[in-house]
């Protein structure tokens, strides 16, 4: 069973997860942890070539939903897993709240099969199932990484431990963006379709409450910054009791 610690961080771009994402890893790497950041779309050669197709290329919203997900279950065996069976810290800069809030918000693709994607690229070994129909909960059991599916469905899913949502309003990241760089297919979009993610992102942490944490992104960094360091040494205050 995996010991290491599964941080994503969910946001529209201009949120500034990036910077908040370095500092929590100089964080663990303080604490003696060995530290594993990667992202998603992408995260190995594959993954990140299917990430230049989604981001670049016009295609079916489902062939975009089957794309991220391809490169999510590569990203999951190649990276992610074997990290947490190390030992290891895996921060991650978006993960499936990311396709919900984007595909299943933005892009208005059906939520349910995306959430039928997802148990299907994300199950957890046999071994974990075991312990599940055995009557262990992954609360009760304090098991990291597990949470669950509907009841009756796969019972452990692999998802992150925390989950920091830099949530932020789409007309302050558009401000911010303005003239960083040049927009993929995604920051293009409109407004209205950010207004749409943003709603994603709010029913993903209702879905899930347990593992969200909600940060006003509008802050100053400084602001946003002591708000994550918080979270963040509180999850692990919590989790070591």
């Amino acid at each position: 069973m995996s010991s290491g610690t599964f941080i994503s961080f969910e946001g529209i771009d201009g949120a500034g997860k990036s910077t908040h994402i370095a500092r929590v890893a100089d964080l663990f790497r303080q604490a003696g942890r060995a530290v594993v950041l990667t992202r998603e779309p992408g995260g190995t050669p594959l993954s990140e070539k299917l990430r230049e197709l989604v981001l670049h290329e016009a295609m079916d919203p489902l062939t975009e939903a089957l794309l991220m997900f391809a490169a999510r279950r590569e990203h999951l065996v190649q990276v992610i897993e074997p990290a947490l069976a190390r030992g290891d810290v895996v921060l991650c800069d978006r993960f499936t709240d990311a396709t919900f809030a984007y595909q299943g918000g933005g892009r208005g693709f059906d939520w349910q099969v995306l959430a039928q994607l997802e148990r299907m690229v994300q199950q957890r070994p046999v071994d974990d199932a075991t312990t599940a129909q055995a009557g262990h909960t992954p609360e009760a059991s304090h098991t990291p990484h597990a949470r669950h599916a509907r009841e009756g469905e796969y019972p452990y899913l692999w998802q992150p431990d925390l989950t920091v949502w830099f949530d932020l309003d789409p007309l302050i990241a558009a401000e911010r963006l303005a003239s960083a760089r040049v927009p993929d297919k995604f920051e293009s979009q409109p407004a209205e379709f950010f207004a749409a993610v943003r709603a994603g992102y709010a029913k993903r942490q209702a879905e899930m409450p347990g593992r969200f944490a909600r940060i006003d992104a509008a802050q100053s960094m400084e602001a946003v910054g002591a708000d994550v360091s918080r979270i963040v040494n509180d999850w692990l205050q919590r989790s070591a009791a």
